[in-house]
């Protein structure tokens, strides 16, 4: 990554402020009072230091104890009022910044939901946690609890520099002549930890990836024997991460020494010049030595400054990154002319679709028609990559097709909400995809808000009552990470479960006896006859014991200009059966 110039790292980070200012609305005026209760701690410190001018003059030099209660009764109420607004100061900069990062996680998390599954396919999902974790937080440096730091070190470099200049106003200049050393020295070494910060927080994000790759494939890396070379290529990011971290920790290790230099050379020039002072009777001592106090208030101010903008260039990195998700455009959104109303009956209508997947440069599908009536059972058949799959992901707005349209109870589906559409559609995936809760949370995925019993009577129509009654706390047993805890048949009977819950009128099985023996298919033969039974149901299967009577048999490999009706379908229902063009 080539090296940031000061003007393009003070334009990334006035562009990531602009960006995620918005998310402070709600706790601006925590901020604002953390600024009042900065500026109030500043001039309890001015004040006092000019108590501890008097007390050396008035009492120490002039050895008069009486001249000392007084300002030293002051001095501490001053102290006691410096405490408690720096308390609250700082707790309501925590609560504000909290607050900030708790809302800002959830709207990037919101974000990237709205994306589609392919998103997801195409990325590292380590990076993206690392996004919402590490990112975010530094964000909340630069943009909240950033922000009254900088407020608070300006205000106090104002109030200190004002009281030195109150109390010799030549002295003050001289001390503030080597004031721009600072200010040029952070600048350059932000741009610098900006580029470096950039690295590392990638590096990051491809470290947890593999990580979490590593973790969630033991099963694979054990059998393969691949414990070492997973070893291997975590130690080869981590050393690139190191590497990172460690050039950021020379630039941060080497601007803390610099600043103490250049502020050592401050105080003994003005320290010269105040002896001098002392020397012609223009300046007394304890005028010298709060002159020296204001100073050493304000220099740590300034170097707090500097130390603020290397932040900035960091936060300001993991900015870019979380910027790039949020400028990352969801590939299927609501129309703003939407029905937000789901589907009642379940007539689906594939009109002439055409679809091949960006970037592939091949159609998937080429104009294919076919309807259904409510209860009708598709069977869709064909090779791998015949676009079997993607018949279920266009159906639920996944993506869209190129060409052609879809129609859910005579309605385009692109002219209801997702919302409506997905609450119409219930798709039991090859993979039986669990969460970590319990047996309970699980099947009431399908419908938040169904009660214990809905629970159990879409767990008996799934035929997994017995099995999870039989588990050590039944219904409150935890299934593990996807559901390893239990085996393959029980997890596909909890989906089934899950969907039978839903009740959606329009229900897709894509491939639901895949990874299953024989004995646990034919297990959950009973249960997917269940669920399919009143219901549009189009099943993806080579397995011709999970429909032996389809209403009709969509062959995607055969070629036909049109799909296979059984004679036991439609028709035999009443009225005449669906007439639907297949082409490939």
């Amino acid at each position: 990554m080539p090296l940031l110039t000061v003007s393009d790292e003070v334009r990334s980070v006035a562009a990531a402020f602009r960006r995620f200012w918005p998310y402070t609305r709600g706790d601006r005026r925590l901020l604002l009072f953390s600024g009042v209760c900065a500026v109030a701690a500043a001039v309890c410190e001015v004040a006092a230091i000019w108590l501890f001018g008097v007390i050396t003059d008035k009492a120490l030099a002039a050895r008069d104890l009486d001249a000392f209660w007084r300002p030293a009764l002051s001095w501490l109420a001053l102290a006691l009022a410096a405490g408690l607004v720096s308390f609250g100061g700082e707790y309501t900069t925590a609560l504000a910044g909290e607050r900030f990062l708790l809302r800002l996680r959830d709207g990037v998390f919101a974000h990237i939901q709205r994306m589609s599954p392919d998103f997801f396919d195409r990325r590292r999902l380590g990076d993206l946690m690392a996004r919402l974790t590490d990112d975010i937080e530094a964000i909340e440096e630069l943009v909240a609890s950033g922000l009254v730091q900088a407020v608070t070190a300006l205000v106090s470099v104002v109030f200190f520099a004002g009281a030195a200049l109150y109390v010799r106003w030549d002295l003050a200049l001289v001390a503030c002549a080597l004031v721009p050393l600072f200010v040029v020295t952070a600048k350059v070494f932000a741009a610098r930890l900006h580029a470096a910060a950039a690295r590392e927080r990638a590096s990051n994000g491809v470290m947890n990836s593999i990580v979490e790759e590593g973790l969630a494939n033991q099963a694979l890396v054990q059998s393969c024997n691949r414990q070492a070379a997973e070893a291997s290529r975590l130690h080869r990011e981590g050393r690139r991460w190191m590497a990172a971290k460690m050039a950021e920790a020379r630039l941060t290790a080497s601007y803390g020494p610099l600043i103490e230099v250049l502020e050592t050379v401050c105080v003994l020039v003005v320290l010269g010049m105040g002896a001098w002072e002392l020397s012609r009777d223009r300046l007394t001592l304890g005028g010298l030595l709060a002159f020296a106090a204001y100073l050493g208030y304000l220099y740590p101010q300034i170097q707090s400054l500097g130390r603020l903008a290397l932040t900035a260039g960091e936060a300001a990195a993991g900015a870019d990154r979380v910027m790039q998700v949020f400028d990352t455009r969801p590939e299927i959104t609501d129309r703003p002319s939407a029905r937000p109303r789901p589907a009642a009956r379940g007539h689906v209508a594939f009109d002439a679709v055409t679809f091949g997947y960006p970037g592939t440069g091949r159609t998937v599908l080429d104009g294919l028609t076919f309807r259904t009536r409510p209860g009708d059972l598709v069977l869709v058949t064909g090779p791998s990559g015949s676009g079997k799959s993607t018949i279920a992901k266009l159906l639920l707005r996944f993506h869209d097709p190129i060409a052609g349209g879809i129609r859910l109870d005579g309605v385009p589906i692109c002219d209801l909400t997702l919302h409506a559409l997905r609450a119409s559609v219930t798709l039991l995936a090859q993979e039986s995809l669990l969460f970590s809760g319990t047996v309970r949370d699980n099947i009431a995925y399908g419908r938040p808000g169904a009660s214990d019993a809905d629970v159990v009577a879409a767990a008996k129509a799934a035929g997994a009552h017995d099995f999870i009654t039989a588990l050590p706390q039944g219904y409150d047993t935890p299934v593990g990470q996807r559901g390893r805890l239990l085996s393959g048949g029980q997890r596909q009977r909890i989906a089934i479960a899950r969907a039978m819950i839903r009740n959606t009128p329009v229900v897709i099985l894509d491939e639901p006896t895949t990874g299953l023996d024989e004995a646990a298919a034919r297990r959950i033969l009973a249960p997917l006859r269940r669920l399919m039974e009143g219901r549009t149901t189009i099943l993806i299967t080579h397995d011709p014991h999970l429909a032996p009577r389809p209403d009709q048999v969509i062959d995607l490999g055969a070629g036909a200009a049109s799909p296979h009706v059984l004679g036991n379908g439609s028709a035999d229902r009443g009225g005449p059966a669906a007439q639907p063009t297949t082409h490939r």
